[in-house]
């Protein structure tokens, strides 16, 4: 219960937190060979030199769902925020060896929904992506989401880990000029998960290591949108009743 209620606070007040070794070696093995098995000719899957990425992760290969919700990831998610969320989104990221590119700071500032409707009051810059409607929707529904990283490569500096401005997700919609913190590196290791908050100012940098960045990239709400609107890759995922709250 200690560590749970450490997560919690940090969460809270730094807007993110890192926690190792919820996979094993074998399984994260068995998630990348799911992965590189699967057909990626569907307009979901976006190749080219620097990246590869699968969008709707999950609903393109629900077979790997099994997986990614093991017991610890599912007993963290109940600990840390109830059984009332569910996933939103869900993407997959390759950062090959030799990818040159960044990504500067910014928010996550929009949600996938299954339609466009213009003038909905409220939600704004709508976009779409690989025939995927995208809208930024109130600042209520964007603080009630949650982000879960999780890693399958080892993540530094040097191979585009994530940097984020801690506390910046208490300020609402701002930039990184805001700000005057310092920015903290996230390493991670191969089977350990970042939650962060998406209001949580983050970039990435360059890779310069010649090492993958492969990062399965999972948001949660519990929150019901307009009536006109639906969450677009709504996913339920079962969380089992713990008897034992500790995280482990």
């Amino acid at each position: 219960m200690e560590e749970t209620n450490q997560i919690k606070s940090a969460l809270k007040t730094e807007g993110f937190a890192i926690i190792e070794s919820i996979y094993s070696n074998a399984e994260v093995a068995q998630i990348l060979n799911l992965i590189g098995n699967t057909d990626k000719s569907n307009d979901t899957f976006r190749k080219s030199s620097d990246l590869f990425a699968i969008r709707q992760f999950l609903k393109e290969i629900p077979q790997i769902k099994h997986l990614i919700f093991n017991n610890k990831l599912q007993k963290i998610i109940s600990n840390l925020f109830g059984n009332d969320f569910f996933v939103v989104k869900s993407i997959y990221f390759d950062k090959p060896a030799k990818s040159n590119w960044y990504v500067p700071y910014h928010q996550d500032l929009t949600i996938s929904v299954n339609k466009k409707i213009v003038g909905l009051e409220n939600y704004t810059s709508w976009t779409t992506k690989q025939n995927q409607f995208a809208v930024q929707p109130p600042l209520q529904i964007l603080e009630n989401i949650f982000t879960v990283r999780i890693h399958l490569d080892e993540t530094n500096e040097y191979n585009g880990a994530l940097k984020v401005i801690p506390k910046s997700h208490l300020r609402g919609i701002c930039s990184a000029s805001d700000f005057k913190e310092e920015e903290v590196v996230c390493n991670v290791k191969m089977g350990g998960i970042m939650i962060m908050k998406p209001l949580l100012l983050h970039s990435s940098g360059k890779t310069s290591n010649e090492k993958n960045r492969r990062v399965i990239h999972i948001e949660f709400s519990n929150q019901i949108l307009d009536s006109a609107l639906n969450w677009a890759e709504r996913t339920e995922y079962n969380v089992p009743y713990f008897l034992d709250s500790r995280l482990k």
